[in-house]
């Protein structure tokens, strides 16, 4: 028993380590590839260089990250034969078509016309440039969706039955569409975008404080500021949302998230605390009377279920539950507390002077990754002892490997890992010290708005 707890427990390690390092590049290039369509749609219609400089700038970072995100993303694939084989056989008539479905409608339409969207300036024209572009955009959005749908089937399965041996598809649209996938894109696709929004105003703001590339700097900082204030309060109606459902639908889920060990009308929000999973309490806390009934139910004394509800053997990791929920949710604060104060530098006309503002925006520019995979941490592990949550557990989803097997791949993976990291950000932030290229040719086929345009002129940074 101890030799099969600990190949799961490292089994599940390996893959929530893979699996984070790898969300990181799609959660910018999903948000990525949705500003770059927007700067070449404005430069097409304006034929002001600024937003072109600040394309070709942006899109070395989103080839880098794409890169990066397919390396990562295959080893995934892998992992459910090598070390979840029994979950692929399982699950195989569900999980099999739906991620066969996102390589060849959203993986290939990316990787396609990402050729034409990186090389191709002098060999089409600026419309079917921009087409590329588009469609670039449209496989990442496509790649989540099917993604997420996949993922949110484990959360909520539905459309299919289990006769024991594996699952029967019964019906295709409620697989798809099952309870909880319409909350949790949207929550993905909001977080991108934000993450992505603080990335490129926190960019553009490091280069105010620098007093470089002012106008770059300045066009990035505005666009990113303005996303964040529409994305940031989005986001915390979404995730009020997608709450009310997870308490509807994983109830557990939600016990661990607030702590909650029994059964409660008018639970408190725990500030602080310290769970204590053996002795089935909380150390030290500090609590707001009724306020998680509040939001979870939208009622003062609604009724919260707690951990109580379900044996020992049905409850989740307490306490990584616990506070990685209250990371994400911590800085989603903060991220919209930026974006107000964006709004409110903007409205005194010290947008480009405020580098208490600027200082914030760069200490933002992780924490839209660390949000994310607080997030994934907070679903994936509140999920457990499940892999399809309700039906199969995770102990009799993982392959009968070794301990040993898996423990050299895991630091094998650690360590490559470890160096592909460091490289891509040493790369990254060569492309950020160097900046836009001012002295890069215009493409041979440029709009007729572009035709006798002036060159960009690079501002001072005060």
């Amino acid at each position: 028993m101890g030799f099969e707890a600990d190949a799961v427990l490292l089994s599940r390690i390996q893959f929530a380590f893979t699996i984070g390092f790898h969300i990181l590049f799609p959660t910018l290039t999903i948000g990525l590839a949705l500003f770059l369509v927007g700067l070449e749609a404005a430069w097409l219609k304006s034929g002001r260089p600024v937003y072109l400089h600040l394309y070709r700038f942006w899109v070395k970072i989103f080839a880098l990250t794409f890169g990066m995100g397919v390396v990562s993303g295959i080893v995934l694939s892998y992992q459910f034969g090598t070390n979840f084989s029994r979950f692929s056989e399982i699950t195989g008539p569900v999980m099999g078509p739906l991620l066969s479905v996102e390589v060849l409608t959203a993986f290939f339409v990316e990787a396609g016309f990402l050729g034409v969207m990186l090389f191709g300036w002098n060999k089409v024209g600026p419309r079917l440039h921009f087409v590329a572009t588009v469609l670039v955009a449209v496989g990442t959005l496509n790649s989540a969706f099917w993604i997420l749908a996949a993922n949110s089937w484990m959360q909520t399965p539905a459309g299919a039955v289990f006769n024991g041996q594996h699952f029967v598809v019964t019906d295709w649209w409620a697989v798809v569409f099952n309870p909880s996938f319409p909350y949790r894109l949207a929550h993905m696709l909001l977080a991108s975008w934000l993450t992505t929004a603080f990335v490129v105003a926190g960019v553009s703001a490091w280069y105010l404080l620098r007093g470089e590339h002012a106008e770059v700097a300045r066009k990035g900082l505005s666009a990113g500021l303005i996303a964040a204030a529409l994305l940031a309060p989005t986001q915390v109606f979404m995730g009020d949302q997608h709450g009310l459902q997870v308490k509807r639908d994983q109830p557990m889920k939600v016990a661990a998230m607030e702590g909650l060990w029994e059964t409660t009308r008018g639970a408190p929000l725990l500030l602080f605390a310290l769970p204590d999973q053996e002795a089935e309490e909380n150390r030290l806390e500090v609590a707001i009377p009724n306020l998680a009934s509040l939001i979870l139910t939208h009622e003062w004394d609604g009724e919260v279920k707690g951990l109580k509800e379900v044996g020992p053997e049905d409850r989740p990791h307490v306490a990584i539950v616990f506070w990685s929920f209250r990371v994400m949710v911590g800085l989603g604060l903060f991220f919209l507390a930026v974006a107000f104060y964006g709004l409110l530098a903007r409205w005194r006309g010290t947008l480009y002077e405020s580098r208490w503002l600027h200082r914030a925006c760069v200490a933002a520019i992780p924490m839209g990754f660390i949000a994310t995979v607080a997030g994934w941490i907070t679903a994936e592990v509140g999920r457990q002892p499940y892999t399809v949550h309700g039906i199969l557990r995770t102990a009799d989803s993982v392959s009968p490997v070794p301990v040993a097997a898996v423990a050299t791949s895991l630091t094998i993976f650690v360590l490559v890992y470890g160096l592909l990291f460091a490289t891509y950000l040493y790369f990254v932030h060569s492309v950020v010290r160097k900046g836009p290229d001012y002295d890069a040719p215009l493409p041979e086929r440029t709009p007729k708005a572009m035709q006798g345009a002036r060159p960009a002129t690079v501002l001072p940074a005060e």
